[in-house]
């Protein structure tokens, strides 16, 4: 199993599909971005070759995002290659929910077993402000064909803009209260295109917490207090599902990280929030054999850093948000 020089055992791969998206949330990236072309991006084989070198390494679970994993062409072939792929156990994906309608059940079936899914607003208003593009009703009609489909449970993202959806946090946490989902509360990171607005409207958990708590009372630790992921997880008394809390900015998990990350054009980044990055594209297309893109791995997961350094000002700003697949 892949080790990092902290004693970390690095098992878990997050591969972006494509920094395209059928959105364009405002704290994620500009509304007239530029995408890279297709000829810089992994290929079908290329991708599904580097899974079955990190799965020879010891990386058992992986969670496909983007930009937006499900416009990727052959979506579905690939979800069904990648869990037929052995040594991989755990298969899952973050999407914004808006092409599940059509999409859930052949996912599933695929082999797929999960999904998160992207809703910062139960608003359709705010939900238009703040992804310029697409409607509330289609990330419902999403949220209800995945539950169908079985891929569950069910955890839905909402990452806290303030003055754009903090005001809408408390209604987003009434939905535990009769579906067994896990809405997960995010505070926002600042890197990569617009980071100003991340470092100005971001909303701590605390300040989340206290809303909710003043609206449905206070809250019981789940999970026995463990976190799930990277989330902190509460309840309300007698409600179906989870409240959860990601604190990157205050309340770093990097003690507990075992991921790594797979951009779209091919490089491994160990840290979200820092800029290094290992080449696997470029050697693989100039020739390296399985055991020199094996080692540039090994070597790239030892040097994996304890954590971000936002505490020290530093932010990375050589990607967007949905460069890298959160």
């Amino acid at each position: 199993m892949a080790q990092d020089r902290f004693g970390r055992q690095i098992h878990y791969l997050r591969i972006s599909l494509t920094d395209h998206c059928n959105l364009r949330c405002l704290y994620c990236m500009p509304e007239q971005m530029i995408f890279r072309p297709n000829h810089e991006m992994l290929q079908d084989q290329e991708l599904l070759l580097l899974v079955r070198i990190f799965a020879d390494l010891g990386f058992d679970k992986i969670r496909l995002t983007g930009g937006e994993p499900t416009i990727r062409a052959n979506i579905v072939e690939l979800v069904r290659s990648i869990a037929a792929t052995p040594g991989i156990e755990k298969l899952t994906m973050t999407t914004n929910g808006v092409l599940l309608g059509k999409l859930a059940a052949p996912l599933k079936a695929a082999g797929l077993q999960r999904v998160n899914i992207s809703l910062d607003t139960l608003n359709p208003q705010h939900f238009r402000t703040l992804t310029r593009w697409g409607t509330f009703e289609q990330v419902w009609e999403g949220i209800r064909a995945a539950e169908s489909a079985g891929l569950i449970p069910i955890k839905i993202n909402t990452v806290v803009v303030r003055g754009y959806n903090d005001m809408d946090v408390v209604d987003l946490a009434r939905l535990t209260l009769e579906h067994p989902w896990q809405v997960r509360f995010i505070e926002m990171m600042p890197f990569g295109g617009v980071t100003e607005l991340q470092q100005s409207h971001v909303v701590s958990m605390t300040e989340v917490l206290a809303r909710i708590e003043s609206a449905l009372g206070s809250l019981e630790v789940a999970n026995d207090g463990k976190l799930d992921g990277e989330a902190r997880l509460f309840r309300v008394p007698g409600a179906a599902g989870e409240i959860g809390f990601i604190s990157s900015v205050t309340a770093p998990f990097c003690a507990a990280c075992t991921r790594a990350r797979l951009t779209a054009d091919g490089k491994l980044r160990l840290c979200l929030l820092r800029p290094k990055e290992v080449d696997l594209l470029a050697p693989l297309r100039q020739g390296a054999n399985l055991e020199e893109l094996k080692k540039l791995i090994l070597d790239g997961v030892w040097n994996k850093p304890w954590g971000h350094g936002l505490a020290q000002g530093e932010i990375a700003t050589n990607r967007t948000m949905s460069e890298i697949g959160g």
